[in-house]
């Protein structure tokens, strides 16, 4: 073996690439340092990183385990077939296809199976908590699909079934979806599926945000009212960044296969597929219904915090991992909330409230999401302390002098942060 080969094999990235390693680096201290509420993300265990920086990752294939269509794959199909056979136990439903690469992707292939060019869809409005893969226009799926939404209750800031019905009837929809990337409240899964078949619609529920609740029983499953359910495995089931498609129709099963691959993606992510198991695997466990259940204390006491001191909450609370903030009454944008918390080293990020402004630099609101700072252990005495700390942050930005609050903010983030450390090395 030459040196070269050796050194191939065998040099970190610390000694082949610094200007990578330092990145690497400074990331991994961000994520101890910083306390996460961003709602999309979670952080991982180390069996799920174990999995994602396997020498699996080499492997490519196409197809489904026992029918590839490349040799030397019998280990991957295990590691497919566990994922599969988890899935399906933790959601309870018959068939799982656990190849998307992401949580759009799982909506592009149910779009790819059950709709033509044209054909209506019904979904939840972007600035009341939807999400672009359900026909945002900028997307594909808004582009080669007409697209209808249906809105919140201006009052009380909750879906409101009776106009959601009232708005199906009318468009008489193909696929009608729910779900979103900010509704913090409970899905009434029933009523729209009875919406759906009223009106001869398929219902797809997209529970990219609330997989994780749905599994440890925080909140109820889509089955059996939903014809078909995708999500993704990162949010609150806290594993690796890919999706998921679920459903109880036999006939669809090997439509939903050739829909995946070849339909809208070509090699599978082998690596990705071994830590989607690991994480399905991890919340089959008893501790993983605690884990849930802490989720929703938290954001609970998160949002009644805020409340108290006089931030307001989009539909007065949660039900879920998600905190929608308006930021009006602290005369606040979105981005103004964002930059400041960073600066305590709070991670969040500024999003559309319902009936909010079109364009982003003029979002009022921020989403703050609990189930990453859960994962390290936080519980309510912890996000009264958050609470307060956002608040106060707020409140001297909208005043003009959060200079003089941010240092004490980071302060406490940091005995925080300290406290519940992640990675140890």
């Amino acid at each position: 073996m030459s040196d070269a080969t050796r050194e191939y094999f065998t040099a970190s990235v610390h000694e082949t690439d610094p200007l990578i390693a330092g990145a690497l680096d400074s990331e991994r201290k961000r994520q101890q340092d910083q306390i996460e509420l961003i709602a999309s993300e979670n952080i991982v265990s180390r069996a799920v990183l174990d999995a994602l920086g396997h020498e699996m990752t080499n492997k490519t294939l196409e197809g489904y385990p026992g029918n590839r269509f490349h040799g030397g794959g019998e280990f991957v199909d295990i590691a497919e077939q566990a994922a599969i056979d988890r899935a399906k136990e933790l959601f309870g439903c018959d068939y799982a296809n656990v190849q998307p690469h992401s949580g759009t992707q799982a909506n592009l292939a149910v779009f790819f199976l059950l709709l033509k060019p044209g054909d209506k869809v019904l979904s939840l409005d972007l600035a009341a908590g939807g999400h672009l893969s359900h026909g945002m226009k900028g997307n594909l799926s808004g582009r080669w699909f007409e697209s209808h939404n249906y809105n919140v209750d201006p009052e009380t800031e909750v879906i409101d079934y009776d106009e959601m019905e009232r708005i199906a009837e009318r468009v008489r929809p193909t696929l009608l979806i729910t779900g979103g990337s900010a509704y913090p409240r409970t899905l009434d899964f029933e009523r729209m599926g009875s919406i759906a078949k009223k009106i001869g619609a398929w219902f797809l529920v997209d529970m990219a945000h609330i997989a994780g609740l749905v599994a440890g029983g925080a909140h109820p499953s889509p089955f059996p009212h939903a014809d078909i359910v995708t999500c993704t495995t990162t949010k609150t089931l806290r594993g690796p960044r890919g999706g998921l498609i679920l459903t109880n129709n036999e006939a669809w099963f090997k439509k939903l296969q050739a829909a995946v691959f070849p339909g809208v993606q070509g090699s599978l992510h082998s690596q990705v597929l071994a830590a989607k198991a690991v994480c399905l695997g991890e919340a089959l466990r008893p501790d993983f219904k605690a884990y849930a259940a802490q989720i929703i204390a938290n954001a609970r006491t998160l949002a009644e915090t805020l409340t108290s001191r006089g931030v307001r909450i989009v539909s007065g609370g949660t039900d879920t991992h998600i905190v929608l903030v308006d930021l009006t009454s602290k005369n606040l944008i979105g981005k103004q909330a964002e930059n400041v918390l960073a600066r305590a080293n709070i991670t969040t990020n500024k999003n559309p409230i319902p009936n909010d402004s079109p364009r982003p630099p003029e979002w009022v609101g921020i989403r703050l999401g609990v189930a990453a700072a859960t994962t390290r252990g936080m519980k309510e005495p912890e996000f009264r302390i958050l609470g307060s700390v956002i608040a106060d942050l707020l409140e001297a930005e909208g005043a003009g002098n959060s200079d003089s609050v941010v240092e004490g903010a980071r302060a406490k983030v940091a005995e925080l942060t300290k406290a519940f450390p992640i990675y140890a090395r």
